[in-house]
C-alpha cells in the first residue's frame, strides 16, 4: 500500500501524522509511505530524516494526495484537502465530527473511508487514540489558565500556588475522564484549591482515593456546579461524549457570577465547547473576554507542545497504521470491532450515530459499511 503524510496546514499546527521511526515500520513491512515536504521540519524531523528510512519526499499535498492511499494526518482535513480526496482513499485522522457540518458534508460528497482517531476504542471502552492528546491537553489546560491569570494577559493577576500568608487559585476541573485527572495532576502538583466534579461515582471515588484531602470531589449536579464555577478563579472545561457534541454545562450566567479576569479553559472545544460562551480560537488569538472572564479555547492545544504530542501519537496510532496497510482497509475493518468504531464516513454514508444525529443524516451501521466496502473495494 501507498501511505501519504501530508504536511499540517491548520494555524500553528506543527504535529505529523507520522515520524521517521513509524515510517521505518511501514517501509519495513513493504509498504512505500510519500511524505510532503517539510511535513515533520516544525518538530526537527528534516526531508533527510524521512529519506533516510526510505520515504519518498513529495513536493506538494497534491502529489501526496495523488499517490496515497491511505491518508495519515493529525487535524482534520482542511477545505483545500477535503477536495483532493476521491473514494480510492482512506484517511485515518482526527475529524470532530460533530460539531463540523462542512467537515462532514464534505467527507461524505468525498466518497472516501473516514476513520477518526477520536471514535477507535478499546477492550477496556476506552478511547486509546485520543487518550494521549487528552494527556497533554489536560496537562496544558491548567498551564495555559495560569498564565491567562497573569495581569497583563487580562487575567485577575493570581498566582496559582499562592505564596506563604496568600491563599492558592481556586481551579475546579468539570469532568474526571483523562484531560481532567491530568488537569487535576497539574493543579495539585502547583499547590492550587482544586475542585473537580464529575458524575460517575466511581471516577469520584478513584480519586479520591488518589488525592485525599488534597483535593474536593463533588456529584456534579445543576447547583454543585453552580457553586464551583462561580467560586473560581479557573475553571477547566474536560466533558467527553465520544463523537458527539459536548454538551453546554457551564451558562453565561454562571460566567456572569465569576470574579472579572477569572479564566475558562475549555478543552471540549474541538467537539463544539462545553461552555455557553466559547468558540474556537487560535494559537495566533488564543483568548477572548466574554462576562468579565477570560476564555481560552484553542482547537488545537496539543499543536503547541508539538513534538511531545507527535511521539505520544505515534506510539498509539501505528499499530493501526500498520493493520490497515498490511491487511487493507476493509479486512482490516473486519478483524478489529474497535477500529470499525472509528469508521465515521464511508462511501458517502455515516457510520457514527453521534455525527448522523448531529447533522440529520441516516446513520448506516458500521458492519454494512464494511461488508460494502468489502464487497466493491
Amino acid at each position: 500500500m501507498i501511505i501519504g503524510v501530508p504536511k499540517e496546514i491548520k494555524n500553528h499546527e506543527y504535529r505529523v501524522g507520522m515520524t521517521p521511526s513509524a515510517v521505518r515500520e511501514l517501509v519495513g513491512h513493504g509498504h512505500r509511505v510519500v511524505v510532503e515536504t517539510q511535513a515533520g521540519a516544525g518538530i526537527g524531523f528534516s526531508d533527510d530524516d524521512y529519506a533516510r528510512v526510505g520515504a519518498s519526499i513529495a513536493g506538494t499535498a497534491a502529489e501526496v494526495f495523488g499517490q496515497g492511499q491511505l491518508i495519515v494526518k493529525v487535524k482534520e482535513p482542511q477545505a483545500g484537502e477535503r477536495a483532493m480526496l476521491t473514494p480510492d482513499h482512506t484517511l485515518f485522522t482526527y475529524l470532530h465530527l460533530a460539531p463540523d457540518r462542512a467537515q462532514t458534508d464534505d467527507l461524505i460528497a468525498s466518497g472516501a473511508t473516514c476513520i477518526a482517531y477520536e471514535t477507535v476504542t478499546d477492550d477496556h471502552g476506552h478511547l486509546p487514540l485520543l487518550a494521549p492528546m487528552s494527556e497533554v491537553a489536560g496537562r496544558m489546560s491548567v498551564q495555559a489558565g495560569a498564565h491567562c491569570l497573569e495581569k497583563s494577559l487580562g487575567g485577575r493577576g493570581v498566582l496559582l500556588g499562592g505564596v506563604p500568608g496568600v491563599s492558592p487559585a481556586r481551579v475546579t476541573v468539570i469532568g474526571g475522564g483523562v484531560v481532567g485527572q491530568n488537569a487535576l495532576a497539574m493543579a495539585v502538583g502547583l499547590g492550587a484549591d482544586v475542585t473537580v466534579l464529575d458524575r460517575n461515582m466511581e471516577v469520584l471515588r478513584s480519586l479520591d482515593r488518589q488525592y485525599g484531602n488534597r483535593i474536593r470531589t463533588l456529584f456534579s449536579t445543576a447547583d454543585a456546579l453552580e457553586q464551583a464555577v462561580t467560586e473560581a478563579d479557573l475553571v477547566i472545561g474536560a466533558v467527553l461524549i465520544p463523537g458527539a457534541s459536548a454538551p453546554k454545562l457551564v451558562t453565561r450566567d454562571m460566567l456572569r457570577g465569576m470574579p472579572d479576569g477569572s479564566v475558562l479553559v475549555d478543552v471540549a472545544i474541538d467537539q463544539g465547547g462545553c461552555v455557553e460562551t466559547s468558540r474556537a480560537t487560535t494559537h495566533d488569538n488564543p483568548t477572548f473576554v466574554e462576562e468579565g472572564v477570560v476564555h481560552y479555547c484553542v482547537a488545537n492545544m496539543p499543536g503547541a507542545v508539538a513534538r511531545t504530542s507527535t511521539l505520544a501519537l505515534n506510539n498509539v496510532t501505528l499499530p493501526y497504521i500498520v493493520a490497515l496497510a498490511d491487511q487493507g482497509t476493509a479486512q482490516a475493518l473486519l478483524n478489529d470491532a474497535h477500529l470499525r468504531r472509528g469508521l465515521n464516513v464511508c462511501r458517502g454514508q455515516v457510520g457514527y450515530r453521534e455525527v448522523a444525529e448531529a447533522h440529520g443524516y441516516e446513520a448506516v451501521d458500521p458492519d454494512t459499511l464494511v461488508s460494502q466496502l468489502a464487497n466493491n473495494p
